[in-house]
This record gives structure tokens, C-alpha cells and sequence, in this order.
């Protein structure tokens, strides 16, 4: 049984130009103990999904299950599976961290849970905040109370919405090494970001969505795989010759260019060379999973790979 699933999920919105369709039979399923990404543009869908999977919002054709629980008919049943930590800093700010976190729980009918409490306060670096207000909270504190308040209930899907957008490097160190932790221990971890380095290191199996379409479902390493094998990077400050411009990729001083061997490495040089373009800090190494982003958002390779 999947953890989470997925079926032929269509969202659409009536409005004055007519009907929005955010998502258009989106189908996948998300085994038991995976971490697993879900990639996407603004606007590709990712956000109004996982509203589906919350309860939040219901999908006007097909059908989510979390641990074999329709969100729809087994409601409560579907919504104790689950933790998710939101994109928005939403809090209450009456309540200290602590009672935040006993009230959280007692939303699931879980009690006497201090213990628990203690072990989330302790692994993200909450514990000398325990008494404070959550008002009187950094934004990055506030994001680690979201988190702790989605694992109270001790959930066995946790899904992590842009959780570290925003924040600061310790904070993600903090996160990572905890939701890794989580996870070995059998927790199915749904993650979204943009951050896509992050998505790379951590998740075994990526779902891209365009326009609220599935364009790519595959194992982490086959889509980095399928795409070119070979990035040459550099700087300069000049222009590019007119052969090079339309496949660069150009980020301020910083040029990246795909190659699929030695030869088309070659080739690219040359072009840089005879058009007099100085090169600073020139690096040949694999295409990353932005590089891979890219390729299919640009709709070059997209491709749909059902895997269970």
C-alpha cells in the first residue's frame, strides 16, 4: 500500500476570463519510507496538490489517499498520517512554545506527550525557547515551531512545503539532519522547494509538474542521468558569440553551457576563443538536477517515466 497516492487528480477554478485548470489528471504514488520530491515552477500546481493532500481544498476530479485513507471520506483518519509544515509563518501569538506544541497535540487527541515534545524542542534547537512567546520569535525560530508542530503528532507522512525558504544555513543544517533522521527510521518524507540542490541530495525519486501537468517522474539519479553529462562553467564579461547564446545559461558574470562529450566541449571553446571571449575560472563537471530542471521545464526532454 502506498503512503501516499495520488489518482488522475484534476483542480479547477471558475473565474471571470473562465475555467482555470490547476492541475489535469495528475497521477503518481509515493511508497511507504521515500523521500520524494515534487518539483515545479510558480503557479505549476505544487502548492494547490498538497492543499488536496491536507484537506484544505478538494480536487474536483479524481481521488489522494494518505496510509490508504481517502481525504475525502476517512477525513480524521487521513489527516492523523499526516504533518505539514507550511510555506507561511502562521502561529498563534498568545501561547509560549511549548503550550503551542501541547495544544498541536491535543488537536490529534495525543496527551502526556512531553517527552516527545523535548526530543522535537532538543533536535531543532528550540529547547532555550521553550518558555518564550512565540511573538517574541525570529522568523527563523517561528519556522522550527512549524516544524515541530507537524511532527507532534508523530505522523507517518510528513510533508515539508518549502521549509527552508528564507532561512538561514543553520537552520537547514539543523532540519536536514532531523528529517534524515526521521526518514531512516521508516517516516515518508514529501518534500517541496526550490532549492534544488537540496532536492538532489536528499530525495531518492522526483515528480516535476508543469502548468498542472506531471512532465517528469523518475529516480533522482535516472533524470540526472538523461540529461547532458557534461556542464562547462565560467565567467567572463563579455558577450557570447552568436552560436553559443540560445543553449547558455547566464547568471550574472557566471556562463554554464551543456555539452554531451569531449568534442562538443571542444567545439564550445573554440567558439569562445576565435570570438575572443575571455574565460576566468573555467570548470568541466556533471550537469546538476537545476540543469535537469531547466532542460524540462524548457520542454526539451520532458518526459513522464511512471515508477512505482
Amino acid at each position: 500500500m502506498p503512503a501516499v497516492s495520488f489518482h488522475q487528480v484534476t483542480k479547477t477554478y471558475a473565474g471571470a476570463r473562465g475555467t482555470l485548470r490547476a492541475l489535469d489528471g495528475v497521477s503518481f504514488d509515493i511508497e511507504a519510507g521515500e523521500f520524494f520530491g515534487l518539483l515545479g515552477p510558480n503557479g505549476a500546481g505544487k502548492t494547490t496538490l498538497i492543499s488536496i493532500l491536507a484537506g484544505l481544498a478538494r480536487a474536483t476530479e479524481g481521488r489522494v489517499t494518505v496510509m490508504g485513507h481517502d481525504v475525502v471520506a476517512e477525513y480524521a483518519q487521513a489527516r492523523r498520517s499526516v504533518g505539514i509544515v507550511p510555506q507561511e509563518l502562521v502561529f498563534d501569538p498568545f501561547f509560549s512554545v511549548r503550550e503551542t506544541l501541547r495544544i498541536q497535540s491535543g488537536y490529534f487527541g495525543v496527551h502526556h506527550n512531553d517527552g516527545w515534545i523535548d526530543e522535537l524542542l532538543a533536535n531543532l534547537g528550540l529547547s532555550d525557547k521553550a518558555s518564550a512567546n512565540m511573538r517574541q520569535l525570529s522568523g527563523g525560530m517561528k519556522r522550527r515551531v512549524l516544524v515541530a508542530q507537524a511532527l507532534v503528532h508523530r505522523p507517518s507522512v510528513i510533508v515539508l512545503d518549502e521549509p527552508t525558504a528564507g532561512v538561514d544555513v543553520e537552520l537547514r543544517q539543523t532540519l536536514w539532519q532531523f528529517i534524515a533522521r526521521l526518514n531512516r527510521e521508516g517516516h515518508t518524507i514529501l518534500l517541496t522547494t526550490h532549492y534544488l540542490e537540496e532536492a538532489e541530495a536528499l530525495c531518492g525519486r522526483i515528480a516535476m509538474l508543469k502548468q498542472g501537468h506531471v512532465v517528469a517522474l523518475d529516480r533522482t539519479a535516472n533524470l540526472l542521468a538523461g540529461t547532458a553529462s557534461t556542464m562547462l562553467r565560467f565567467k567572463t564579461d563579455q558577450a557570447l558569440p552568436q552560436s553559443l547564446r540560445a543553449s547558455a545559461r547566464v547568471t550574472g558574470r557566471i556562463v554554464q553551457l551543456k555539452a554531451r562529450d569531449a568534442v562538443e566541449v571542444e567545439t564550445q571553446l573554440a567558439a569562445l576563443r576565435g570570438a575572443g571571449v575571455r574565460v576566468e575560472d573555467l570548470e568541466i563537471g556533471r550537469a546538476d538536477l537545476e540543469d535537469v530542471f531547466l532542460e524540462i521545464m524548457q520542454g526539451a526532454g520532458s518526459r513522464k517515466v511512471e515508477m512505482a
